[in-house]
């Protein structure tokens, strides 16, 4: 009963904190659209919009993170504003880093550290980011989980599994695995609370990715981590506008970089960060990238990983129907009234109509909706775990067609598929 209550309160809350923040702009808006100035109107909406998303807390604005990279699907000026979301979420205040410090170390000025500047140089829905220096001199960031976060999260998040519930009844999802999807997304997001589990995660990315050129992913230091504060070596000068003020040729190395990196994660190692946004994903002026916040990592099976790179594989060289044999294959089951020979036609299709798009005609998000749809309409059923790859893609899409819209994804993706699908087997 008392979880009843406390979804009921946060329910309200949400509502009321909804209708506080956006039922006052809603007047100034109508006026300024009336006069004919619809771009102020509509600026005045997302700035607002945007706000009411911090005030709501963690969970909704990792929606705005990922929402604000899709630049294809989105209004630029609101994912201008959803921008904001990367790394510029409302710091904690002096007496709130004090208590989370006291939370982690049992003292707001920790003896593990020479010197901790209390002035964020990073924040997030999660966790505020500071600048320390340890004994021995080094320099590094240390990641301080917000008081309270837990119970917050707790609670919208099981907002989130009943609303799927609801929607799991609705016609326009049946044969959609709704449930299983939230349910995946949902442990996925609250397991960012645990700072030791990411803490390993940065050390598998960190050991996976060296052997990817430019890309670089910071040292954790144990010796001053705790279950409330990750401890790392601080990366200096990240900023993320650099890339827009970098020539054109290194804007598109930056977006070979970037690419190949979530795909070296897909196809060869199977471990994914499924959440590498322009505040977990840095360029730097010496042409490397930075990759930060492991929290939102997930392993894929085996079987996933080699079924996700051959399917990558066959859509490069436009082998439709094999494709379409593969979703099959990794499919959980077929409906009672499926129609496998229609979807393999139609599934085909879509992969030949995208073969060798560049990213500037190529959607992965319309990709992804079409292919859905398909298996919804066909009684095909998707593996729940398949989110999760296409996550990770959908979030960095954003960000890389902005940097190369002539980048071709799938002929990059060729050489990361051959290492995935033949070097594994050549080393076992």
């Amino acid at each position: 009963m008392a979880t009843t209550r406390a979804l009921l309160a946060r329910s309200t809350r949400i509502g009321l904190v909804g209708a506080a923040h956006l039922l006052p702009v809603l007047p100034p808006a109508l006026v300024k659209a009336a006069r004919g100035d619809r771009p102020a109107a509509r600026r005045l909406l997302y700035r607002r919009l945007t706000t009411l998303l911090m005030r709501l807390g963690p969970a909704f604005v990792k929606a705005g993170q990922v929402l604000g990279t899709r630049r294809d699907v989105l209004p630029s000026a609101l994912c201008d504003e959803l921008s904001v979301l990367q790394e510029r979420v409302d710091p904690m205040t002096p007496e709130q880093t004090s208590r989370a410090l006291a939370d982690a170390y049992g003292s707001g000025t920790p003896a593990e550290f020479a010197e901790v500047d209390l002035t964020p140089v990073a924040s997030g829905s999660v966790a505020c980011v500071y600048r320390g220096r340890m004994p021995d001199g080094a320099d590094v960031a240390l990641k301080l989980r917000r008081p309270g976060i837990e119970s917050t999260m707790a609670l919208d998040l099981a907002l989130m599994r009943r609303g799927a519930r609801v929607m799991a009844r609705l016609s326009v999802f049946r044969g959609v695995p709704v449930r299983e999807v939230v349910e995946n997304m949902c442990d996925a997001v609250f397991g960012q609370l645990d700072f030791a589990r990411e803490a390993e995660n940065l050390r598998r990315l960190r050991e996976n990715l060296a052997v990817v050129p430019r890309v670089r992913v910071p040292a954790v230091r144990d010796d001053a981590c705790r279950p409330r504060c990750l401890v790392m070596e601080f990366v200096p000068d990240l900023d993320v506008d650099v890339a827009r003020s970098m020539s054109a040729a290194v804007r598109k190395r930056f977006a070979a970089s970037a690419m190949t990196t979530i795909y070296h994660m897909l196809f060869v190692d199977g471990f994914v960060h499924c959440d590498m946004h322009p505040g977990n994903l840095y360029f730097t002026r010496g042409a490397q990238v930075v990759v930060l916040d492991a929290g939102f990592s997930v392993q894929l099976t085996e079987e996933l990983r080699r079924l996700f790179a051959e399917f990558f594989m066959n859509m490069s060289i436009g082998r439709g129907r094999y494709c379409a044999e593969i979703v099959v294959r990794s499919g959980t089951g077929l409906g009672p009234d499926a129609d496998v020979d229609t979807f393999l036609d139609r599934m085909a299709d879509l992969v030949e109509r995208s073969h060798g798009l560049p990213a500037r005609e190529f959607s992965l998000i319309a990709f992804a909706a079409e292919m859905f749809d398909l298996q919804r309409r066909y009684g095909v059923h998707a593996a729940p775990e398949l989110i999760f790859p296409l996550l990770s893609l959908l979030v960095i899409e954003g960000t890389v067609r902005e940097l190369d819209p002539d980048l071709d994804f799938q002929e990059l993706a060729k050489p990361v598929l051959m290492r995935g699908l033949f070097g594994r087997r050549a080393a076992a």
